[in-house]
């Protein structure tokens, strides 16, 4: 039998598991049928035929009922928006944490990560994939109070679940090097409601706030004291604000 709650399907970012959700759950379980899915080839899943763009939000469509509520941190903000484009009826509303329509900067575009700092990323996670997973959560936590605590917290997310595979982190990384969602983003016509923290130093406030604007139905939240990862850091003002957002 179905649920009365809407569905409300949380997707990860890049190397981490369904595990990082665990607290932001459980604060939105009494509203919603809430689902923390793996992107593939992350937290014991099975790979996808092949590690692009599509292949990923097609695979999480066919998790989804239709008219869901999908929320993607991050890389899985990336993830989330295509499959809202490609899969209208799936996704009723979405919910973009710490998401940007291009992670790596350009001449048109400097609300990103300079291309030479994702290519060492790459290079690295060949040679030590630990340390380098390890230096990237560090990155998400830079610059706001308590953040070894939060680090912390990350680490233990990262160490619940089984490893991302190989294949699966290098593909994240060529995503994350390749997207570009800016000129799709007049397309996306469901309500989206943008959650960016003021700290973020991996998909900076900017990306955020030109997010929010570029989309043509989308409110913009900004958490003043949170970096890269606000579900972790700011949880109930990020439920509260979900909810809301929800019930318009």
């Amino acid at each position: 039998m179905p649920s009365p709650k809407p569905c409300l399907a949380l997707v990860h970012g890049w190397g981490m598991n369904a595990r990082v959700f665990d607290e932001l759950a459980v604060l939105l379980a009494a509203a919603f049928e809430v689902r923390a899915l793996d992107l593939p080839g992350h937290g014991g899943r099975d790979g996808a035929a092949a590690n692009t763009l599509r292949d990923w939000a097609d695979e999480l469509a066919r998790q989804l009922p239709d008219n869901a509520i999908l929320l993607g941190w991050s890389l899985g903000g990336q993830v989330a928006m295509r499959a809202a484009l490609d899969h209208p009826h799936k996704i009723a509303r979405l919910v973009l944490l710490a998401s940007t329509p291009k992670f790596v900067a350009a001449e048109d575009w400097r609300c990103g990560m300079a291309p030479a700092d994702l290519q060492e990323f790459g290079a690295a996670l060949l040679a030590e994939p630990e340390m380098t997973l390890l230096r990237f959560l560090s990155l998400q936590t830079r610059g706001m109070p308590g953040q070894k605590t939060l680090l912390q917290r990350l680490r233990q997310t990262l160490l619940a679940a089984p490893p991302a595979s190989a294949a699966a982190l290098a593909g994240g990384l060529a995503i994350l090097r390749d997207t570009d969602l800016r000129a799709e983003l007049p397309q996306l016509a469901q309500p989206a409601l943008v959650l960016h923290g003021a700290l973020d130093t991996l998909t900076p406030p900017a990306a955020g706030a030109w997010l929010a604007e570029a989309l043509p139905r989308a409110q913009h939240i900004a958490f003043c004291r949170a970096a890269h990862a606000p579900h972790l850091s700011h949880a109930e003002e990020v439920a509260a604000a979900i909810g809301r957002f929800a019930h318009d």
